[in-house]
């Protein structure tokens, strides 16, 4: 039984409505600890790039300081 002939004589409000509004209360928990967890992990690897971006500055500030001669 296809999912076309199970909804052919349900009313526009079933499709459109019902049907994604039970979704979401049964799978609300899961889709919200999904979105957490992809936000959480592009968090981390911002701060990744921003600590390692820092740190290839700073060490290329020092060699290039160190290089002159200047102490």
């Amino acid at each position: 039984m296809a999912v076309q002939e199970i909804f052919t004589g349900m009313p526009w409000w079933v499709k459109w409505i019902a049907v994604p509004v039970i979704a979401i209360v049964v799978f609300g928990g899961l889709i919200a600890s999904v979105i957490g967890f992809v936000i959480g992990l592009l968090f981390k690897v911002l701060i990744f790039v921003i600590l390692v971006g820092g740190l290839v500055f700073v060490v290329r500030k020092f060699m290039s300081s160190s290089s002159r001669g200047d102490w």
